[in-house]
């Protein structure tokens, strides 16, 4: 039986599969946007976007039962650790939070974030990331169609995705998923020679996204405030 936020997150799939449906399963691969967002961490999210959604707080969710602490954030946060105090911190804050719910929008967030970069479809983008974060993305599309270069991605698949902080500032709830994928990547120039990656070759891509929200905000959605290249 599907829960609220099966619901939301199936909605929001709908709603950008429409957006990207000519270019679903690209990606991004190794060509990284020239932009290091998290020298602007405490980034608040922008009413009224759109990113990861969680669900608004109801009945439900304000009636069930609590969890037991030391099993809140199994296989998500080890017992005791920053991550799980940041957890613990935006729990308190926001009733309806649920951090594995989190992981599975965060999940499909990113293949639409990916593909719609690889696109350069600037209106999906704007709707899905803070100012900041779009500012340098956009930048990055505008000089590839300056050069004339094209990317072409295949999405194999998306191995891991693990939250690897939490914390909240103020009223800023902001989470950071560390993405494990397998891509088949390939830059072309102008004249479509391949300039970066290979059209035959899968490589392994690793991203250290941020996601954050104004827990005291009526909009409950979420959007990537930061990105970096992991190892």
């Amino acid at each position: 039986m599907f829960d609220i936020y099966t619901i939301i997150f199936l909605a929001l799939a709908v709603f950008i599969f429409i957006r990207l449906r000519s270019v679903l399963g690209q990606r991004t691969g190794r060509e990284r946007p020239p932009y290091d967002p998290y020298s602007t961490r405490d980034v608040r999210a922008q009413a009224g976007d759109k990113v990861v959604t969680l669900p608004t707080r109801n009945a439900e969710t304000m009636t069930r039962p609590a969890e037991a602490v030391q099993d809140r954030w199994k296989g998500i946060a080890a017992e005791g650790s920053p991550t799980a105090s940041g957890l613990d911190a935006i729990a308190a804050a926001d009733r309806s939070f649920d951090a594995k719910h989190f992981v599975t929008g965060a999940k499909a967030a990113y293949e639409m974030i990916v593909g719609a970069f690889a696109a350069g479809d600037r209106k999906a983008l704007k709707g899905l990331l803070s100012r900041e974060v779009y500012d340098g993305f956009e930048a990055a599309i505008k000089d590839r169609e300056a050069k004339g270069d094209t990317v072409e991605n295949k999405f194999v698949s998306l191995d891991t995705a693990d939250i690897t902080g939490a914390e909240l500032r103020n009223n800023t709830a902001q989470v950071t998923v560390r993405f494990v994928s397998q891509l088949i990547s390939a830059t072309r120039d102008k004249s479509g020679n391949v300039i970066d990656g290979s059209p035959d070759k899968v490589t392994e891509v690793t991203d250290v996204w941020t996601f954050a929200r104004d827990v005291t905000a009526r909009d409950p959605n979420w959007k990537l405030v930061a990105t970096e290249a992991g190892q």
